[in-house]
């Protein structure tokens, strides 16, 4: 169970203003070759260490936001939201000197077509980084741990880190760090570092001589000596679409794969995974445990749009489904309906759209490669059921499978475009379909609707049929016949 509820973070760091703004582009502009965008919508949320606070109180916590803020329109629009959330405690620094950081972004169809910067990135004067230090002392007691969100805007200097680590430390808090810096030392005695491959390979290429960082056993060892150096406890590198890698000191290595299928925005990703990590931390979670959580987190805001934030529910439901695909056997192959069951469950919980696809796949060819991959182009998640050995004699004749169900279930697991494999030993899967439910029914162009088995099934449940053109030639029965020629 994930309980967050009276956890306290103290977020120190770079708090910004994010704008978006939405429309459409219809034309190109008469006066220079650029887009003209057509506003339909604007939102502003909190960005930078803001965003870490945000995703903190979304998910059941407390949370303390100390950072820096103008006497401007901006800041004030930042004491607004803040305001406005229950559960995060506004901590920031004005400054009659300094504006507020605003980032406001153009976005059109889901896509970003630009990005204004509002922002000085010098060192703060050296009354607002005592100020910042006194507040740091003042606010960390009652905490749960410490996250410090760099985005080199001019907050975190030596004094301003050093001095609240060292409080951390002393009160034996977590410290977690979000770091820009190519000098990993300059965080020194954080508990977690927390940088995305770029930032790694970075701080790993700044080292003398330069550390290679490409392999995860170089990736490994790179972090390694990065923790030393730092005197850190671990290190977590979220890797995009490779997923997670945490390297702890006392040796221990843990890799989890990303789950997000379509990445509409990445915009504050990082700032969810920190958040969530600190949380799961302080909430008695060992690291593997809380980066698991995490890389679910990401999972989940990485679909939506903007600088997201996830509740309770929704992060409960995404490790509740990525344990359900954990619990898949050999890379993809469920032993079980009911095991498949509970997978297509946890991904239904998500909003993910379920396809489902059937057949002996004996001797895998360019036709089936190509239908599965148009079959996981129209959904989010692709279950694919094999006949059995005994069932594709049945339907083929004695002679066949040529390939063992075993052998089939890992060629077919092997592909990108396939999510989840099973047997069956029936002649049709329409007990499996109706077991699982799928939201799309997949088959091939050479059948009707209405011959497709489980389409009425599919569609009495809000589903639909498709049916995928098939590769001209290709075939199993051709390729045998074929390979008996050539043999004869």
């Amino acid at each position: 169970m994930i309980d967050f509820r009276g956890k306290r973070i103290l977020c120190l760091g770079d708090v910004m203003l994010d704008r978006f703004q939405y429309g459409r582009i219809d034309r190109i502009s008469p006066e220079a070759p650029v887009p003209v965008v057509r506003m339909t919508d604007r939102q502003a949320m909190l960005g930078g260490a803001g965003n870490v606070a945000r995703n903190i109180v979304s998910l059941g916590g407390e949370a303390v936001l100390v950072g820096l803020v103008g006497d401007d329109a901006a800041g004030r629009e930042v004491a607004a939201l803040i305001a406005a959330s229950p559960g995060l405690d506004d901590a920031n620094l004005r400054s009659a000197t300094r504006p507020t950081v605003a980032k406001t972004r153009i976005i059109a169809g889901h896509q970003h077509v630009v990005r204004l910067d509002e922002e000085v990135t010098e060192a703060v004067s050296e009354a607002d980084a005592a100020a910042a230090q006194a507040r740091v002392s003042a606010r960390l007691p009652g905490c749960h741990a410490l996250v410090i969100s760099d985005y080199a805007k001019g907050l975190l200097s030596a004094e301003v880190v050093g001095h609240a680590i060292a409080e951390a430390r002393r009160l034996g808090l977590p410290v977690l760090v979000d770091p820009k810096r190519e000098d990993f030392a300059f965080y020194r005695g954080a508990t977690v570092l927390t940088p995305n491959l770029r930032e790694l390979r970075a701080a790993a290429g700044a080292q003398r001589p330069a550390l290679p960082a490409e392999t995860d056993a170089e990736l490994a060892a790179a972090a390694r000596a990065l923790m030393a150096g730092a005197e850190a406890g671990a290190i977590l590198v979220t890797r995009s679409e490779k997923g997670m890698l945490l390297v702890e000191a006392d040796g221990g290595v843990h890799a989890v794969p990303a789950h997000a299928r379509e990445v509409f925005d990445v915009s504050g990703a990082g700032d969810t995974v920190i958040a969530v990590v600190a949380l799961a931390v302080a909430a008695g979670h060992a690291l593997p445990r809380a980066m698991r959580i995490a890389n679910a987190a990401a999972g989940v805001v990485v679909g939506k749009l903007g600088t997201a934030t996830l509740d309770i529910a929704e992060l409960a439901a995404a490790v509740e489904a990525d344990a359900g695909e954990d619990a898949v056997i050999a890379g993809k192959v469920a032993s079980s309906p009911g095991q498949a069951l509970s997978v297509v469950e946890g991904w239904r919980r998500r909003g993910l759209e379920v396809g489902f696809t059937n057949g002996c796949f004996d001797i895998l060819h360019r036709g089936h490669v190509t239908m599965l991959q148009a079959a996981r182009a129209k959904c989010d998640r692709l279950v694919v059921a094999l006949n059995t050995d005994e069932s594709v004699a049945r339907l083929k004749g004695p002679a066949r499978p040529v390939n063992a169900l075993e052998d089939r279930q890992a060629v077919i697991a092997a592909l990108q475009s396939v999510d989840l494999v099973l047997a069956f030993a029936e002649d049709t899967p329409l007990d499996l379909i109706t077991r699982l439910g799928p939201d799309v029914l997949f088959k091939g162009a050479d059948y009707t609707e209405e011959t497709v088995v489980g389409a009425e099934v599919v569609r009495a449940r809000g589903g639909r049929v498709a049916l995928i053109d098939l590769v001209p030639g290709r075939s199993t029965t051709s390729i045998i016949a074929r390979s008996r020629v050539m043999a004869g």
